[in-house]
């Protein structure tokens, strides 16, 4: 994506941002998980490479962790890279590839004097060294910072976080570290990649396709969901107040009926 066009998109969204009433502290969720979907189509719709799409999604990403941030959100949890993306052309997966080492290299100073703490949900293992080195280095510098957590899935399948997660458990019974009778929710939720942060209130899909993609399965049980119309570069500031305001309208049971 060229310089000029990434100044127009910049423009664009400036315009979209409005006025809009931002719920109340105790009606906002603390922790969002985002499946940003929609970067190809958005540039298959302006005759531009999947990768230009991409690359437009960093900038929604980039106003979007500032919004949370702002609004004092606990836990941010994209999906970056699933575990089945690396089926995608070799070409596409190249420029993510790329794309990654881009803006860990642009962005973590910013990201680290925000207070912003990296965790990367998924296994490194596959990623090209020049990758996981950015990565591994990402977390390394932000670990002790307080404030957003940013979460980001990558080489992520939320089935293959539960089989690891009951690996790991099967392996403390086997060694006498704990027994069977003391397998429950809480020592699943301690095994997971997410261990220690709240589970997910609010995940937001992007592009209308109505899935979970295999993300955060465990961590969704009781989330509510908004399936956004809009490709995520798209998404922003003022659709992401609007989709807050649209969970606080929600009854949050969690399988209990309401009292009146």
């Amino acid at each position: 994506m060229t310089n000029d066009a990434i100044k127009i998109l910049r423009f664009l969204r400036k315009k979209e941002k409005g006025a809009m009433e931002i719920p109340p502290l105790e009606k906002r969720p603390r922790h969002i998980a985002f499946i940003m979907d929609g970067n190809g189509r958005w540039a298959q719709r302006r005759s531009l490479p999947r990768s230009a799409g991409h690359a437009a999604g960093t900038e929604a990403l980039r106003e979007i962790i500032k919004a949370c941030d702002e609004l004092k959100i606990e836990v941010m949890s994209i999906y970056a890279f699933s575990t089945e993306n690396w089926n995608r052309p070799i070409e596409e997966v190249n420029a993510l590839m790329k794309l990654i080492t881009k803006y860990f290299v642009s962005e973590i100073d910013e990201l680290h004097e925000k207070g912003v703490r990296i965790k990367i949900l998924g296994e490194l293992e596959r990623f090209p060294e020049e990758q996981k080195s950015a990565l591994e280095k990402a977390m390394a510098k932000t670990r002790f910072n307080k404030g957003l957590k940013l979460n980001i899935a990558l080489n992520y399948g939320g089935r293959a976080e539960i089989v690891r997660a009951a690996k790991a458990i099967s392996e403390k019974c086997r060694s006498g570290e704990m027994t069977p009778d003391q397998i429950d929710y809480d020592a699943l939720s301690n095994e997971m990649y997410t261990a220690g942060d709240p589970d997910v209130d609010l995940l937001i899909r992007t592009s209308g396709d109505m899935r979970l993609s295999n993300f955060l399965l465990w961590q969704t049980w009781y989330a509510e969901i908004i399936f956004n119309p809009l490709c995520w570069p798209d998404y922003n500031r003022a659709a992401l107040i609007k989709d807050l305001n649209e969970y606080a309208s929600r009854d949050r049971r969690f399988g209990r009926v309401k009292v009146k």
